[in-house]
């Protein structure tokens, strides 16, 4: 049975159709299981049933490290197991790449599974059964028309193949001999399913219509066109060799043809339908995604026959896109079964123009430069590879192999380092050119909120061009001035290291001992939090109403940002022993310092008022009174020196 999962939003596709578990058709019958709609106390129900330790041992060695389980992280190359379980709290972290969460985060992150998906899988196991309900009429005629189109697809798929494979057939050999010249195998012909599409006009709808299939059904599966004179239909493809297009399912879903000669169009692609949306389609993915998961990387190439070559040569860890840029979609799709992505380009001019263009994309839409080279929503290395003057994915593997393709992987720039390339390359390295260059980089620097990464990368264009560090990293402070003075925000007050780690100190204690949560509540404890982040996780407790650590795994499930969510988890791995006596008194330490922070900024800013004013007997009385408050600390501070000698 095929594998994968569908990635449609309900704005494009019936909801029936969502959710979809890894590897189910798409059912027949009248009763329709929504993953997306399973019960809450269904889900509790998994949850409960499922130990999450024997769920993770299956992929990692653990072993016993005190209450908890540890083993190297399944997520990220380590030597050192930072990988640790809690089989009392049922949630897991890694301590190194900060993946975290509960039984259903693990199943998704290792499987690449949306979450209705993992929770079928997971009920399946722990033998929970998910309600069903009977689909509506319209229901029932939606998806009776997707399975057509489906069936439709199947069939014009083993229509092209036959015409290409078997014997005796003038433009079936001709395709083979041309596919024959591109160094294709016979096993890679079949692997793929290639065929081949006659030059008569009506050879397919002819074959469909046989089949009992409307031709209204056939235009809507993109496979004949309307004729003007609305006296029928014929063949889209004539005398093309046919790539048939699956989805992650494995379903048929679109074609695309290329000719054999140098007539124009060379390629001519299905147009998009009910099932078939370019933006959520990548060519060759559902023979790509096992090994993408286990190698880590994927290849995204341009071509069909780019992808064809790469596979045949046993890199089967690349997939490629369908006409189109890079989307939204193919990058959330792309991130759930592998953490490094290599975008591949030809070295012509085209080629560079579409790298570029991708960058543009990334740089708009999805690239986190604060982190340095990945997405914003997702934890992707992200490579540009631009290949060797005068090849392109095909004609390089077959020249110089599988090994020295994977090899140009290793030097290839993220894509802060691709634009630095690119801007020596535009604009040279003339004083004007110069001066061009770090204009243009100015704002992809400027945006690196890490300060390390920044660095690094300062470093690497003064070396480039030969401009002085401290020069460049003016222009970008010169970057940030105009930012912040164009921002409608004032940027957040950095918050003192030392603050953050009470308040995580708290929120652990919170996570840990949640008998405290009424104390935190009515003390208005959050309300003195200084860090966003830490208020941000505080409260998403309080909401829950956490009672105890054995519903840690239903307050991670509600939690939809993933930063959050990783923070939380984190902070609930620890194995302090709390009592509420000590919690109080963390509480009442943590509420009087920052009682005292208050009242002495308050105080400073009432001295600089009354200095502002002149007003000489209230600036005197505000100065005494903080000489009082200061005799008063260190008063307090001799007597606790006293009291631990």
């Amino acid at each position: 049975m095929p594998t994968g999962t569908s990635d449609a939003s309900p704005r494009d596709v019936p909801e029936i159709f969502l959710g979809l578990p890894a590897g189910w058709p798409v059912p027949s019958t009248e009763v329709f299981f929504l993953a997306n709609h399973i019960p809450e106390d269904k889900i509790a129900e998994i949850r409960h049933a499922v130990d999450i330790a024997e769920i993770i041992s299956e992929t990692v060695l653990l072993r016993k490290a005190g209450k908890n389980l540890v083993g190297l992280c399944p997520f990220h190359s380590e030597k050192t197991p930072s990988f640790t379980v809690s089989p009392d709290k049922q949630i897991f972290h890694c301590f190194g790449c900060g993946a975290g969460g509960n039984v259903f985060s693990f199943v998704m992150k290792r499987d690449g599974l949306q979450f209705g998906e993992a929770a079928r899988m997971l009920a399946r196991r722990c033998g929970v059964d998910i309600p069903e309900r009977p689909l509506s009429g319209p229901e029932r005629r939606l998806l009776s028309e997707q399975e057509t189109l489906f069936e439709i697809n199947r069939l014009a798929a083993d229509f092209f193949h036959q015409q290409l494979v078997q014997p005796g057939g003038a433009g079936g050999e001709a395709a083979s001999a041309y596919l024959e010249r591109r160094g294709l195998s016979r096993q890679t012909i079949v692997d793929f399913r290639l065929g081949y599409a006659p030059k008569g006009w009506d050879h397919l709808i002819g074959f469909l219509a046989r089949r009992r299939h409307s031709s209204a059904l056939i235009e809507k599966a993109g496979l004949v066109v309307a004729r003007k004179d609305a006296s029928g239909h014929y063949d889209r493809f004539r005398d093309r060799v046919m790539f048939p297009i699956y989805d992650d399912m494995a379903r048929v879903v679109g074609f695309g043809g290329r000719v054999m000669d140098d007539s124009t169009p060379k390629y001519l692609n299905s147009p998009e339908t009910p099932v078939y949306l370019k933006r959520r389609v990548l060519y060759g993915l559902h023979r790509a995604k096992d090994a993408c998961r286990a190698l880590g990387t994927v290849y995204i190439v341009e071509g069909y026959l780019d992808l064809i070559a790469l596979h045949q040569h046993g890199i089967s860890n690349a997939v490629a896109t369908l006409g189109t840029a890079l989307s939204p979609e193919h990058i959330r799709l792309l991130t759930r079964h592998a953490s490094q992505l290599v975008l591949v380009y030809d070295s012509d001019e085209a080629g560079i123009r579409s790298a570029q263009r991708c960058v543009d994309i990334f740089w708009k839409e999805h690239v986190d430069f604060r982190r340095g080279d990945v997405f914003r929503d997702e934890t992707a290395d992200t490579r540009i590879l631009v290949l060797p003057t005068g090849h392109d994915p095909d004609s390089f593997v077959f020249q110089h192999g599988a090994d020295s393709f994977r090899a140009l992987t290793q030097n290839a720039p993220g894509i802060v380092g691709f634009l630095i390339e690119r801007a020596v390359a535009r604009h040279g390295l003339t004083t004007e050119g110069k001066i061009r260059i770090v204009t243009e980089l100015q704002a992809p620097l400027a945006a690196i909120n890490d300060s390390v990464a920044r660095a690094l990368y300062v470093k690497q264009v003064a070396e480039t061009i030969g401009v002085a560090e401290h020069v460049i990293q003016r222009k970008l402070r010169e970057a940030d001035t105009r930012g912040s003075r164009e921002s409608a925000q004032p940027p957040p007050k950095p918050v003192a290291e030392g603050e953050e780690r009470f308040e995580q100190r708290i929120v652990s204690m919170m996570l840990q001992f949640p008998e405290v949560l009424p104390d935190v509540i009515g003390r208005n404890v959050l309300d003195w939090f200084a860090s966003a982040r830490m208020k941000a996780a505080g409260e998403a407790i309080v909401r829950h109403g956490l009672r105890s650590t054995s519903e840690l795994p239903e307050l991670l499930a509600g939690i939809e940002d993933a930063d959050l969510k990783d923070t939380l988890t984190e902070l609930a791995m620890g194995d302090e022993s709390w009592t509420l006596k000590g919690c109080r008194a963390l509480l009442t330490r943590f509420l009087e310092t920052r009682q005292k922070h208050s009242a002495g900024r308050s105080l400073q800013l009432a001295i600089e008022t009354a200095e502002r004013e002149r007003n000489e007997g209230e600036l005197m009385r505000l100065l005494e009174e903080k000489q009082r408050l200061a005799v008063r600390r260190e008063r307090q501070k001799m007597s606790t020196l006293r009291d631990k000698s």
